[in-house]
């Protein structure tokens, strides 16, 4: 009886902890756009912001266009070398921090509670702003995946996270969307609450929202 009174606990418990997940709608490739040089020429880093939340759908086709599954299982949106696919996305809310599972267009939570002033800066710098945006990206290079941490892992790893974020850059000024690329972010904060090793490494981030007028 006692096994099964802890069977039965443990399936409740992944049961709760999958109800946390976010399974997104699938990204709506119709939605309005401007061309991509319009969006190129337009292009602009935005530091203020109002608290207007995102939807699920805007969400999705937000991570869908940084680095989701493109035209098959087995390739992203954003290019990578010998497509290892080494950049994991974190999506930070006011409702916890998530990882983004391209190939289920799904948001794994990872945290409760809001957590963007991780992204918004460590003890020593922090730009308040941040906290007024209510989606945060997070680009963290995986060693791992990438099955090295060399110098090159680490050169290709930081070009990587800048085309992921430049995918969101070009994506958000398309669609009526504003974003600032940052490199700042308490990185030991953010390895903690995420339960990253030392071969995974925060590298850049962007707040997104909508501009404040």
């Amino acid at each position: 009886m006692k096994k099964i009174l802890l069977s039965i606990a443990s399936v409740a418990a992944v049961a709760v902890t999958n109800a946390q997940d976010i399974n997104l709608p699938a990204p709506d490739f119709s939605q309005p756009s401007t061309s991509t040089i319009e969006a190129l020429r337009t292009r602009h880093s935005v530091r203020s912001f109002t608290n207007k939340e995102l939807t699920n759908q805007q969400l999705s086709n937000l991570c869908w266009a940084a680095c989701g599954q493109s035209r098959d299982a087995q390739h992203i949106t954003a290019p990578t070398a010998m497509n290892k696919q080494e950049i994991r996305l974190f999506v930070f809310t006011k409702n916890g921090a998530f990882e983004y599972i391209a190939k289920d267009n799904k948001l794994v939570k990872k945290a409760d509670g809001d957590h963007r002033s991780l992204i918004a800066g460590g003890k020593q710098f922090k730009q308040d702003f941040v906290m007024d945006c209510p989606v945060s990206l997070l680009m963290v290079i995986d060693f791992e995946k990438f099955g090295s941490q060399d110098s090159h892992a680490q050169m290709m790893g930081c070009v990587d996270a800048g085309i992921v974020s430049e995918n969101i850059n070009l994506y958000c000024q398309s669609v009526g969307l504003a974003t600032v690329p940052r490199a700042t972010h308490d990185t030991e904060g953010l390895k903690a609450l995420l339960g990253l090793g030392d071969k995974q490494l925060p590298i850049l981030n962007n707040p997104v929202g909508f501009e404040k007028k």
